[in-house]
């Protein structure tokens, strides 16, 4: 099995080294070819540098530098892009997810399009947990959504289905998005529980008013994109 193995990160200097090699370890043990491409998405600290470092001694880690800030979706983007194997593998490089469970989604390949993780107990600050549900019971009003986790960071795919899925979304609203998307196309989807651990270093992006405010109205503006589409002449 050949795996793109995906990893988006902004402002990670503490986590990066330790998410590659979990990524590395888990890889070499469970994968029969792999790749893992490092989107480092306009950081401000030593991130880029240390990914640079390894893919220096290690060719199966690749560096796609963005160099300002472009967002989560972005960043995603330029990973999918990057990515040249069969399956792709996404999570964040944040270690708040166990590399070696990616064992539990691996049962399934071949059977459905998309293995998603969804986490058992979530492992955030009550106020970002609190947005979570917010935006979940948003979503879930104005959507039909495949999973019942939306933006967990813990999914494979099969390539062909990102190839023929066009994202708009450059926040955080990718992920919501591109799981919507994914269900209109029709793709099979099963979930797995995976166990969620608290951010030891470094800062979530994911619950300030900027943030949220760029996903509301990408929130919006896909609503209305798909509303024309529903109401297009087939």
């Amino acid at each position: 099995m050949r795996v793109s193995i995906v990893l988006p990160a902004h402002d990670e200097e503490a986590n990066i080294r330790e998410s590659i090699e979990q990524a590395t370890r888990t890889a070499e043990r469970l994968l029969a070819e792999h790749e893992i491409v490092v989107v480092d998405d306009g950081s401000a600290d030593r991130t880029a540098a240390i990914v640079r470092e390894i893919a220096d001694r290690d060719p199966r880690v690749r560096l796609v530098r963005h160099e300002e800030n472009r967002g989560y979706g972005e960043a995603l983007r330029s990973g999918f892009l990057a990515a040249e194997m069969d399956y792709i593998f996404l999570t964040d490089a944040d270690l708040q997810f166990d590399m070696d469970e990616l064992e539990l989604l691996l049962p399934y390949v071949g059977t459905v399009d998309v293995i998603a993780g969804y986490r058992k107990h979530r492992q955030d600050p009550f106020v970002r947990k609190l947005c979570a549900w917010g935006w979940n019971l948003i979503v879930r009003v104005l959507f039909w959504v495949p999973v019942r986790d939306i933006d967990c960071a813990f999914k494979l795919f099969e390539r062909r289905i990102l190839d023929d899925i066009r994202i708009g979304s450059v926040g955080n609203m990718v992920s919501t998005e591109l799981m919507v998307r994914v269900g209109r196309r029709g793709a099979s989807v099963v979930e797995v529980p995976v166990t969620h651990k608290p951010r030891r270093a470094g800062r979530s992006q994911g619950a300030t008013p900027k943030v949220i405010a760029r996903a509301l109205v990408e929130l919006v503006r896909m609503r209305r994109e798909l509303a024309s589409l529903d109401g297009a002449p087939r």
